[in-house]
């Protein structure tokens, strides 16, 4: 797969192609300067080469480290591109770029989209099912996901991540519209609790972050406690950079969750 890079990466890039290039010219030196100028003179051309060295590994370090194979999603329904922040990051929307890339998944079936929902030849039962990360969609027939035991009602046919396990992350490029530090609201169901946590471009940036459990004892139905669907408000906040970023969210304990959507708003000042 060819590697590209965001928007932020392709600036450590072309920072690092200059300072190698001052690199390779201040390091190549001139013999003539070193044996004639006197000693403060040396001295000093010492120190500079010293500093163009560090530049150069810092520019080099900075590159490598965001240097990113996946790329956002799109297919046939959707060609929006990298998602927006502000608003809202739909997690079925995860990058494209396969295991180890775009994300980790315990194993390689999808356990939602042609698995548990028949792979019929429409676009929500069949919806990435080649792919590792356990996608599914809300039903409102017999009472699945517009039960009575809902903390909140989430949309008809919503696309979702679910049958997560600890370990298991997947990665959202998005576009942040300004500098700042955003707020986030969860969509998702959890029948046991858990913890999660964010990365951007690499690096952690949020968590743990505690996932409130969802259980219902008074639902007489066991498997719908997968089902119960609550909004966690204000449950996290990122600094994030202008431009695109990859964003990534990590399963760290207990799993049995399932992530729908994030919604980012600018933190109030």
């Amino acid at each position: 797969m060819k590697t590209q890079s965001v928007n932020y990466d392709s600036f450590g890039f072309t920072l690092g192609n200059r300072l190698f290039k001052l690199c390779a010219l201040g390091l190549r030196g001139n013999n003539s300067v070193m044996t004639t100028r006197p000693v403060a003179s040396r001295l000093r051309f010492a120190s500079s080469l010293i500093l163009l060295g560090a530049l150069c590994f810092t520019a080099f370090a900075f590159a490598k480290h965001y240097r990113y194979a996946g790329k956002p999603f799109e297919d046939g329904v959707y060609h929006g591109g990298p998602q927006h922040i502000p608003g809202r990051v739909l997690c079925a929307y995860y990058d494209l770029g396969g295991e180890g890339v775009a994300y980790h998944d315990s194993d390689a079936k999808n356990n939602g989209s042609g698995t548990l929902n028949p792979a019929d030849g429409t676009y929500l039962n069949q919806f990435r099912m080649n792919e590792g990360v356990d996608t599914s969609y809300t039903k409102f027939h017999d009472e699945i996901d517009n039960n009575p035991y809902n903390l909140v009602l989430p949309p008809e046919n919503l696309l979702y991540v679910g049958w997560v396990e600890p370990g298991e992350w997947f990665n959202m490029t998005v576009h942040v519209q300004q500098n700042g530090v955003y707020t986030a609201d969860l969509l998702y169901t959890s029948s046991g609790g858990g913890a999660i946590a964010f990365d951007v471009n690499g690096k952690q940036a949020a968590g743990p972050i505690t996932i409130s459990s969802t259980y219902n004892a008074a639902d007489p139905i066991a498997w719908r406690q997968m089902h119960h669907w609550a909004l966690a408000k204000n449950f996290t906040q990122l600094k994030l950079r202008k431009g695109v970023q990859v964003l990534t969210l990590r399963v760290l304990t207990k799993g049995h969750m399932n992530f729908a959507y994030l919604d980012f708003t600018p933190k109030a000042k």
